[in-house]
């Protein structure tokens, strides 16, 4: 008897139920279905490519000793900004002003024995023409003339080299950046042939950014480029919610890669905020091309059934079922085929939605926003 009771409880719980739920459907037909709603529109979308990219100086600078000796001054404080031609190290530079000195007095001293043989030349060209010496004195003269010429440019060379030592020891930024931490010290001993690092200068204005494009992607990329197009690209934080930078897509590798199936790009930028530091990780996104004209809707109004797409078309407060076909996706918004501007489209109460089923409207028709999908 309990048991017959106790099922007996079962099936008035569940027929109460029913009862129920046949009497709200019936409330929701007869008062409609509450949605939002959105309007399609015609606008301008853009087709992007993301990718993970890294931040790359244009030019990084190591600098080493091309002379022995040691460091007498550190002109750069750590981290400092540098022009290109700023001081920056010091060498002990007097061993080497002293082997210049020795050059340029050799070279002053060939250089007069060069106008003594020549003053000879002429003295015998002249005794030549009045027959009063042999010939092969003229011509002894003549060569010797051509010896002394030889040194001369010998000692010229000599002093040039020394003098390329003495500038040497005066370090110079090769490039505008910034200086590093600082690597030397005054005393410090730095030799030619070493492999000391005495300084590093990083160009951070401007900067590139190298990122990889998948190769089936690259055909739409070089078909752009190959038109002198000027693509745009987007960095943003490792969370890629934020925009940190601007840039515009330089140049492609001559390769791809063939463990990853992507060619490198990359991206100059002006930072002229510092806003991208060498190394930094991003997240970068290339504006390939902007569809104009096409049909946008919000990306949250198309629903999926199983493969196929479709959208609630609200038409006299009655929502009927659309099969759409969407295409590029940008900032919550989607350019979408088999709907026309102006159409009104349910953004919600999807679960309760059907073909057919009577809807209320609780808001005006929200547009489609498409002012972040149109190209900057």
């Amino acid at each position: 008897m309990l048991v017959l009771a106790a099922v007996f409880v079962l099936v008035l719980r569940h027929h109460e139920e029913a009862q129920k739920a046949a009497a709200a459907a019936a409330v929701r037909v007869k008062t409609g279905i509450t949605v939002t709603s959105a309007t399609a529109q015609k606008g301008d979308i853009g087709v992007y490519l993301n990718a993970i990219g890294t931040a790359t100086p244009v030019y990084t600078a190591s600098i080493t000793s091309q002379v022995d000796g040691i460091v007498v001054a550190v002109q750069f404080k750590e981290g400092q900004r540098v022009a290109k031609g700023d001081s920056l190290i010091d060498i002990d530079s007097r061993p080497y002003h002293a082997m210049l000195l020795q050059a340029q007095g050799a070279l002053e001293r060939d250089e007069n024995l060069l106008a003594q043989a020549q003053m000879d030349l002429e003295r015998y060209r002249d005794a030549w023409a009045r027959k009063a010496i042999a010939k092969q004195i003229l011509d002894d003269q003549e060569k010797l003339v051509l010896q002394d010429e030889g040194t001369v440019k010998n000692d010229q060379g000599t002093v040039q080299y020394d003098q390329v030592q003495v500038d040497f020891c005066h370090i110079t930024a090769p490039i505008a950046g910034q200086v590093g931490l600082r690597l030397v010290d005054p005393g410090n001993v730095v030799q030619s042939a070493g492999t000391v690092t005495l300084a590093v200068i990083t160009q951070l204005e401007p900067i590139t950014v190298i990122f990889t494009i998948p190769e089936d992607s690259l055909g739409q990329v070089e078909a752009r480029l190959h038109k002198n197009a000027k693509l745009t690209v987007d960095a943003f934080d490792r969370t890629a919610q934020t925009k940190i930078a601007s840039g515009e897509l330089l140049t492609l590798d001559n390769q791809i890669d063939t463990t990853t199936g992507t060619v490198k790009g990359r991206a100059l930028f002006d930072n002229k905020n510092d806003a991208l530091f060498p190394n930094q990780f991003v997240n970068t996104r290339l504006l390939v091309n902007t569809l104009q004209g096409v049909t946008l809707i919000p990306s949250s109004a198309i629903q999926q059934n199983g493969q196929a797409s479709f959208v609630y078309v609200i038409q006299n407060n009655i929502a009927h079922m659309r099969s759409i076909k969407p295409g590029v996706t940008n900032g919550g918004v989607t350019q979408a085929d088999g709907i026309n501007p102006g159409d009104v489209v349910a953004n919600s109460s999807f679960d309760k939605l059907q073909d057919n089923a009577a809807v209320v409207i609780s808001n005006k028709p929200v547009s489609a926003n498409t002012s972040g999908s149109k190209a900057q």
